[in-house]
């Protein structure tokens, strides 16, 4: 991957951060995309040959600018990970219009204004891989919103896959289940609640236990990479066989 460059959103913790490590240490230039200026800081510490933007998927002028904005770190990109994401779980009695916005905005709104704005610098052929969830196609208890707007990015990387084949561009979709990064402690959830999902969870697993951001970064790899390259339209699903059991 040594000539490769690569785009990642929600790049500066969890499997964003995780990604954005496996393809340097392959050579792969990286620019990667935060909104959290103390999150920022401490990814530069960790990719301190990376490009860094900051840039906020759920303000809709941001995702519509990020093209021109990568256009200044490069003139192509051989592939683009749309990692950016919140959730919060709340039932629907104590669900607002801001929360359906927040998390609309970021995980449906956002990743495809950014596609659009990238589809300029996006070779032929190129990968793009969306972070969809699980929880777009399983039930559970307060978390109607959250998993309506992972459904809809596993249907857009469907039906996207269909629109820009003929541009040699692939997408797919990764799901990750149970994972053990910083958003999970962002759910909205109190402690005790918070403890009781983790233990569901578990019991759930095949596996039993949480998945790690490294494991789902290996998969975003090789679906960026030539290694998938009659890879497409396709949603991979990496829950320790949480939807098995």
């Amino acid at each position: 991957m040594n000539t490769k460059t690569f785009l990642i959103t929600g790049g500066t913790t969890g499997i964003g951060l995780a990604t954005a490590q496996h393809l340097r240490a392959q050579g792969a230039k990286v620019i990667v995309t935060g909104r959290n200026p103390e999150t920022l800081a401490s990814a530069k510490k960790i990719l301190s040959d990376a490009a860094f933007l900051r840039s906020d998927s759920g303000d809709l002028a941001a995702a519509q600018a990020l093209g021109n904005e990568v256009k200044t770190f490069a003139d192509h990109l051989d592939g683009a990970f749309l990692n950016a994401g919140v959730g919060t779980f709340q039932p629907i009695e104590a669900a607002t219009p801001k929360n359906y916005d927040d998390m609309f905005n970021v995980n449906v709104r956002g990743l495809y204004f950014q596609l659009q704005s990238l589809l300029p610098l996006l070779g032929n052929p190129s990968s793009v891989v969306f972070t969809s969830s699980i929880a777009g196609s399983i039930a559970y208890a307060g978390s109607s919103i959250y998993s309506a707007s992972k459904a809809a990015v596993i249907s857009l990387g469907k039906t996207l896959a269909v629109e820009l084949a003929p541009r040699g561009i692939r997408v797919n979709v990764l799901s990750p289940g149970p994972i053990d990064t910083p958003i999970i402690k962002k759910m909205g959830l109190p402690a005790d609640q918070l403890k009781g999902f983790e233990e569901t969870i578990v019991a759930k697993s095949l596996l039993k236990r949480w998945g790690t951001s490294d494991e789902v970064a290996r998969a975003a790899r090789f679906l960026l990479s030539e290694d998938s390259s009659n890879i497409t339209g396709t949603e991979l699903i990496i829950d320790g066989g949480v939807r098995l059991n």
